[in-house]
């Protein structure tokens, strides 16, 4: 389909804006909203907290180099995917039937291209295979076997399924089963299941956001379910003034539309990414019942990290090259254009 010159000078007007109030490079991530402290050891919490600052680096270090900000976002998503910590690549819970099925998405803020798999089985790094779809496809999602294949062809990297094994993991889904047989699987969807995912939104050099999410899904889960980190507008987006990333119960996040109603806001209520979060985040996905977080980033470098649970893997880094950390709610993140 042909953009209209209308559409075109649209864009080009919004990319603009975006540009002359574009501020230093800045890259924001997220491991997952539901956490809560009497599941985490110190042990553990020291690992999140050391992966999160990794993965902050290694965007920076894509930014730093005047590399896009769809380089930082994969940078960062990579080095959360590779560690068992999160529930994405390695570290994604397992499907009723003993199987790990990863979902992931980006866009490209500036274009408005986008890329997304679901349901993939073997692919090391999903993000990378999303990037992929966009990049070498005329298409914006992959499936399943078909998107195996694309991601053979484009030698993305295959690891053999045990790869994503962690017993950490395989005793989540024993408990889900075990409760599930005696008659508490609603309650065991209320403990959590539905949470995990990674994420990263990026502003480069140049003012241009990314987006993107990475995800195993949710624990227990059956029928080839798919949740919104795979889905543009629900999980992901981005546009030349704003880039959301989120993670929480994604029926719901489907149901709202998550990542496109945020900006949304702000690009046609004028609000912040503060007001938007709150708006979205904290009032509108609890009064349907869900739960979760999200991380968003505008194009005058100004970032929120909504979340209406206990806690949340979060994190965000400047052109200073300082990385700044958080889990629970109790601790105060100062994030820029506070």
């Amino acid at each position: 389909m042909k953009l209209t010159s209308a559409v075109l000078l649209g864009l080009a007007s919004l990319s603009s804006g975006a540009v002359a109030a574009a501020s230093s490079p800045l890259l924001v991530i997220h491991g997952g909203a539901g956490v809560e402290r009497k599941d985490l050891s110190a042990e553990e919490e020291q690992v999140a907290r050391a992966a999160l600052t990794q993965a902050l680096r290694k965007g920076h270090e894509a930014l730093m180099a005047g590399k896009p900000a769809m380089d930082a976002v994969t940078a960062a998503i990579t080095v959360l995917e590779d560690d068992p910590t999160f529930n994405a690549g390695r570290g994604a819970v397992f499907t009723h039937d003993g199987k790990n099925e990863l979902d992931a998405s980006l866009m490209d803020g500036a274009t408005l291209r986008a890329g997304a798999v679901a349901g993939v089985h073997t692919v090391k790094n999903p993000i990378l295979l999303a990037r992929a779809v966009m990049e070498h496809s005329p298409h914006v999602m992959m499936v399943g076997e078909g998107a195996q294949v694309f991601a053979a062809e484009q030698k993305i990297e295959l690891v053999d399924p045990s790869y994503f094994r962690t017993d950490k993991r395989w005793q989540q889904l024993q408990r889900a089963l075990r409760e599930e047989a005696g008659g508490q699987a609603h309650a065991d969807l209320e403990t959590a299941k539905h949470f995990g995912t990674v994420g990263a939104v990026a502003l480069d050099a140049e003012g241009k956001l990314a987006a993107g999410t990475s995800t195993g899904g949710m624990t227990n889960k059956r029928y080839g379910r798919v949740g919104d980190s795979p889905i543009i507008g629900a999980g992901t987006y981005a546009d030349p003034r704003c880039a959301v990333s989120g993670t929480g119960w994604g029926e719901y996040y489907i149901r709202l539309a998550v990542a496109h109603d945020i900006c949304a806001r702000m690009n046609y209520l004028g609000q912040s990414p503060a007001q938007a979060g709150e708006d979205v985040i904290i009032k509108q996905v609890p009064a349907l019942g869900g739960d979760g977080g999200a991380i968003i980033l505008s194009a005058d470098g100004r970032a929120s990290t909504p979340f209406n649970t206990q806690g949340m893997y979060r994190g965000w880094i400047g052109a200073d090259g300082v990385p700044h950390v958080a889990i629970f709610a109790d601790e105060k993140l100062k994030l820029p254009g506070e």
